[in-house]
């Protein structure tokens, strides 16, 4: 601990640095106008590792965004420990939103930050709990630490679905071979409450459009005699919850895993003030499916959210139509033992049915992937917690969190391991929206801690 401590000490200013350079390049993998900046931060992650002590590092290209691997193998005997993270960033809009620009990264303090935070988009998803790991091979290779074999694999399509991740991890099960994966792409409860997540919720995202007219139509001469997309589209979501705010798909809850009263109870047990909970979201009431803690409702609970709508004439000023066509793309969180596919076609299903006469309507699939549990009893695990003691000085608790990687159930499938979710962001990071950002304290904690994890894993891995 002594030497791990002395080399962030003594090199805490240019770790906070080359963060804050990799954050300024903005590698928006939805927007292919920013093509060449997902390619020149690629390159900039290949770098980096190099200089973090990889021995075999390659940029490898996919049909969309390339993939950067990189690894260290001591020992054939030694296990092997596959970090993943991405590097790719969601869209910073709305722009108006930001207090600073989202690529030109400020420190600033916070009541929860004290000693910083860096603002900037992909601060904390996921450059910033990527770029930890980067740190700690630094650190254990420059202080001879390193106890274990290391792969990495950082890719640059999570925010618009790893389409090609899963293509290149089943071309290349035997060059990802290992025996844990390591990944910080999650949080923790607070600074002072560590914790280690231990489930994620599966994901099916769609996109729904319903069409009118052939044509938009004047609202005056045409109002109230022929069918209005958005008002149809508005309903039909509206009927997707019953008054308890119970999704109403038939089949939608037959494979939810139903959690005894007391794993429920064990739940509880996690620090959690809702006063302070709806004091930091502005809002008077919370909301969801009843019967149902707030934060049950975003762990073990699967839920249905519009993500956006549009249809009609949205500019400035008035123009009075009827449109031909009303959209919206749809979220659906799930829970183990729910298949994405299947929830897909369940939803498809209803989505048609429930379509009155007068429209048509047309729903595109964008992709999804499975929820996953990681058991509290697999060495991983154990090595994880011993490590957040050291660090923390205190047992983590383990957590279901409510987002969703749908890689993770990809792994297992093909690479038949487990993973290991060790993330340092806090929910107030508002990764996904505007002024994102990513504590000083936890971007060093996280480098401090992950050296402890490979030791740790080693050992036990011995036993």
């Amino acid at each position: 601990m002594d030497t791990i401590q002395s080399y962030i000490k003594a090199n805490k200013d240019r770790f906070i640095n080359e963060l804050v350079e990799l954050l300024k390049i903005p590698s928006i993998s939805a927007d292919s106008n920013y093509k060449n900046e997902v390619l020149n931060t690629a390159q900039a992650v290949k770098l980096s590792l190099e200089r973090a002590g990889c021995e075999r590092v390659e940029i490898c290209e996919t049909d969309g965004h390339p993939i950067v691997y990189g690894e260290k193998i001591i020992h054939t005997d030694l296990p092997t420990v596959l970090v993943y993270g991405h590097y790719d960033v969601q869209p910073p809009d709305p722009l108006d939103l930001w207090h600073s620009p989202p690529f030109e990264p400020v420190i600033q303090t916070t009541d929860k930050h004290p000693e910083g935070a860096i603002f900037a988009r992909g601060a904390s998803d996921d450059k910033g709990q990527m770029f930890m790991h980067v740190k700690a091979m630094e650190l254990m290779t420059s202080t001879n630490q390193l106890p274990c074999n290391v792969k990495f694999m950082i890719e640059g399509e999570e925010e618009v679905g790893s389409s090609n991740l899963s293509i290149f991890v089943k071309n290349h099960r035997e060059k990802l071979k290992n025996d844990v994966i390591l990944i910080s792409d999650t949080g923790m409860i607070a600074n002072d409450t560590p914790s280690i997540t231990t489930g994620l919720r599966g994901l099916s995202y769609v996109e729904v459009e319903v069409t009118g007219p052939n044509r938009d139509l004047h609202s005056g001469l045409y109002g109230g005699a022929v069918a209005n997309p958005i008002n149809i589209l508005s309903k039909m979501i509206a009927s997707m919850h019953d008054e308890n705010n119970h999704i109403t798909i038939p089949g939608f809850y037959d494979k939810v895993e139903e959690l005894s009263d007391m794993e429920r109870a064990e739940m509880a047990k996690a620090p959690f003030n809702l006063e302070n909970y709806k004091k930091a979201l502005n809002i008077d009431a919370v909301h969801g499916e009843a019967g149902y803690s707030t934060h049950e409702r975003t762990s073990i609970r699967p839920t249905l959210d519009v993500n956006g709508i549009w249809g009609g004439y949205t500019g400035e000023g008035a123009k009075t139509v009827i449109p031909s066509k009303a959209y919206a793309k749809i979220s659906m969180r799930l829970v183990p033992h729910q298949n994405w596919e299947e929830i897909t076609r369940l939803f498809t299903a209803y989505f048609e049915r429930i379509a009155p006469k007068g429209v048509t309507v047309k729903v595109s699939p964008h992709h999804g992937g499975q929820g996953y549990v990681t058991p509290i009893d697999h060495i991983g695990y154990q090595a994880a917690s011993k490590a957040y003691t050291d660090t923390f000085g205190k047992t983590p608790i383990p957590q279901r969190s409510g987002g969703s990687i749908p890689i993770v159930s990809l792994f297992e499938k093909e690479l038949k391991s487990k993973t290991i979710l060790m993330g340092f962001g806090l929910d107030s990071d508002a990764i996904h929206s505007p002024n994102e950002h990513f504590g000083i304290f936890n971007f060093l904690k996280g480098i401090e801690t992950i050296p402890l994890f490979f030791k740790y894993f080693t050992q036990l891995s011995k036993e």
